[in-house]
């Protein structure tokens, strides 16, 4: 069964500053039929004004995934990192016992457009730490890229729960097949572009939560990126 989230049905805040959409329940929002799929809690879509950005806040106990679209994002935590994340690099921050940062648009002119991801840890009360790697163009070029994993395989960000996250681009009319073992969920977020999957036609910022199918065909209906959970 696939249950498409259409983009225009998520949750919606302007501050002027930030403009955001939340796939599932998220600081003011609040859907009760929305409050996540599997492990995968948070789903963000931000842009962010030049010049501004979120304050130094706290976070524990999640794995926040952080993909920048366009634009450019910089970090600063208290583990001592001070990072900034351009277009098609991640982020991967285990908060653990606890860990505050801040996140900035460094740019006087350009907006920073990116996705935050939390997925809910499968431990508690780690020591925190951090990632960010930038996947090679043509490992995810009309195919699936697993670039976050709970051990790291194949150079992924290592994560603390039990998903898979895979990147894509595809051109226009070329396909990607994904097989999901038994008991094992999905969730399809388009980044942009927009697909065909087993008869859904999905569209940018459009999402898709997966259940009971056996295996995937992802079709490119026009040049698309996409990125696919593969949960618990």
């Amino acid at each position: 069964m696939i249950t498409v989230r259409k983009a225009n049905d998520r949750g919606h805040a302007d501050h002027g500053w930030l403009d955001t959409n939340h796939t599932f329940s998220f600081a003011s929002y609040h859907d009760p039929q929305h409050m996540g799929f599997r492990s995968l809690r948070v789903m963000n879509e931000d842009r962010v004004a030049p010049g501004k950005g979120f304050g130094t806040h706290g976070h524990d106990n999640m794995e926040i995934i952080s993909y920048v679209l366009s634009g450019a994002l910089e970090h600063k935590d208290s583990m001592g990192n001070g990072e900034v994340l351009r277009p098609g690099e991640f982020q991967r921050i285990s908060a653990g016992s606890g860990i505050t940062h801040s996140e900035f648009n460094p740019s006087s002119e350009e907006p920073v457009h990116f996705y935050q991801i939390w997925l809910v840890p499968n431990v508690r009360d780690i020591e925190p730490s951090y990632q960010q790697r930038e996947f090679d163009e043509d490992e995810k070029l009309n195919r699936l890229r697993m670039v976050a994993s709970p051990d790291g395989d194949d150079g992924s960000l290592s994560i603390h729960t039990d998903a898979k996250v895979y990147l894509s681009k595809l051109e226009a009319g070329n396909q990607v097949g994904f097989d999901l073992e038994p008991s094992r969920h999905g969730w399809l977020q388009v980044l942009s572009g927009s697909v065909a999957v087993s008869g859904h036609q999905l569209s940018t910022s459009d999402g898709a939560a997966i259940t009971n199918e056996d295996s995937l065909s992802i079709v490119a209906s026009e040049d698309a990126e996409i990125m696919l959970f593969d949960l618990a």
